[in-house]
């Protein structure tokens, strides 16, 4: 049976972020409802903060078959979601109230099957798991951690984020629905080895693994395209995107900036977090403030635009599950380089970037400065890496290659 020969199936999506006008897991959410409507009738099942941008989306472009219901906990619940915690403790408790709604809804639409699509964490459940239906988990992530030998750079904060998210992810593993959730799903999707690892040790009996749980749609492909300019006629720049956090690994990026001493380069690095004043101070102490600029928070077109003033992106995170920047780089035609970590060492290949290992810090930053170095010297190297970077992100990280594995697992799902 071919891919267009598919049965139409009812399908409902649990998608706690979903939003058209957002990256992140917001844009996953949104992207992979309106991928699939495409083969099948689908209800999302989301928050109403999200109505406003949905509903101004879909009069502007209205999508047959795809349907928006919104589900909230009651107003004295939802005051108090203000910070980080909090609102992974909203969507514990949303869980609960997204399963009656289902349930009724269920009776009202008798869905064939029911995939959570966000929050992707694979250590808090989803009770859509208890719906009497194929139920499909993910993509879901979490399961990466930061090695401990880079734990002494992260400074006392950093060390009491990194051993509460241990904390909390040792909990979610011996929460009774998380394991419930694992037993129950047809099938979970996964985006790196690390999570695929915690969910078999969870007793999950089938794990797909997907090209990461973002993408980039045709659209913005061909945006980004255009975004590769040269460096004939300015200094080689290195370029960072994220908020300011520890586990981003910016400090990594600029020790081995410093060590890699190339005179004629500049370091770049847009967003904002509680890391600048540290990052700052170490810019300094390494004698780079002067090649150094800290562009601030900025709009993503703002942000697209300058990435694509650079020549390479540095992303050296110590856990990342699926991150977006390292596919935007590559559709702009960048190199990447990244720890051999997570999401990016799927993402990244020895053809469109450099995969560092992460034995400790001082050999981490000793091999990204070597690799700045081969990328700066070697211009032919940086447009081969740039030219295969977008290769790979047309191929596998578009949203079209995402529908049609979706589409294919579904199939696989109902006819078993």
């Amino acid at each position: 049976m071919g891919e267009f020969d598919v049965k139409r199936l009812k399908v409902l999506i649990a998608a706690y972020a979903c939003r058209p006008d957002k990256g992140s897991e917001p844009g996953v959410g949104w992207n992979i409802a309106q991928e699939l409507v495409k083969h099948h009738d689908v209800w999302v099942l989301t928050r109403p903060n999200n109505r406003p941008s949905i509903e101004a989306e879909l009069a502007l472009h209205p999508i047959p078959g795809l349907h928006f219901v919104y589900s909230d906990l009651p107003g004295w619940l939802r005051w108090w979601k203000q910070e980080r915690w909090e609102v992974h403790l909203h969507y514990y408790l949303w869980q609960i109230e997204a399963y009656f709604t289902a349930r009724n809804l269920h009776r009202e639409i008798n869905f064939d099957l029911v995939h959570h699509v966000t929050y992707g964490r694979y250590c808090a459940p989803s009770f859509l798991a208890l719906m009497p239906i194929p139920f499909i988990w993910g993509p879901v992530g979490g399961g990466e951690s930061a090695p401990y030998s880079f734990w002494p750079d992260f400074g006392f904060r950093g060390q009491v984020y990194e051993t509460v998210r241990n904390l909390s992810r040792w909990v979610g593993e011996r929460d009774p629905l998380v394991r419930l959730t694992a037993h129950r799903c047809a099938v979970a999707i996964v985006a790196t080895t690390e999570t695929a690892a915690r969910l078999s040790a969870l007793g999950t009996k089938r794990i797909e693994t997907i090209a990461g749980q973002t993408g980039i749609n045709e659209g913005e492909l061909i945006k980004l395209k255009k975004l590769a300019s040269s460096s004939a006629h300015r200094p080689i720049r290195f370029i960072s995107l994220g908020r300011l956090l520890h586990w981003k690994g910016f400090h990594i990026g600029l020790r081995a900036f410093a060590q890699a001493d190339l005179k004629d380069s500049e370091y770049w690095i847009i967003g904002e977090g509680p890391e600048r004043q540290r990052l700052e101070r170490l810019a300094e102490e390494l004698g780079i403030s002067d090649r150094l600029r800290f562009l601030g928070e900025l709009s993503r077109e703002q942000a697209l635009s300058t990435l694509g003033e650079c020549d390479a992106l540095v992303h050296p995170s110590l856990h990342d599950f699926s991150p977006t920047v390292c596919l935007e780089a590559m559709a702009a035609g960048k190199p990447v380089l990244c720890l051999d970590l997570g999401g990016p060492a799927a993402q990244i290949t020895a053809e469109t970037g450099f995969k560092i290992k992460a034995h400790d810090p001082e050999q981490a930053v000793r091999d990204m400065a070597t690799a700045m170095k081969t990328l700066a010297n070697d211009s032919q190297l940086r447009e081969r890496m740039g030219k295969a970077g977008q290769n790979r992100v047309s191929e596998f990280y578009g949203w079209e290659p995402k529908r049609q594995f979706f589409v294919q697992l579904y199939e696989q799902v109902m006819k078993e």
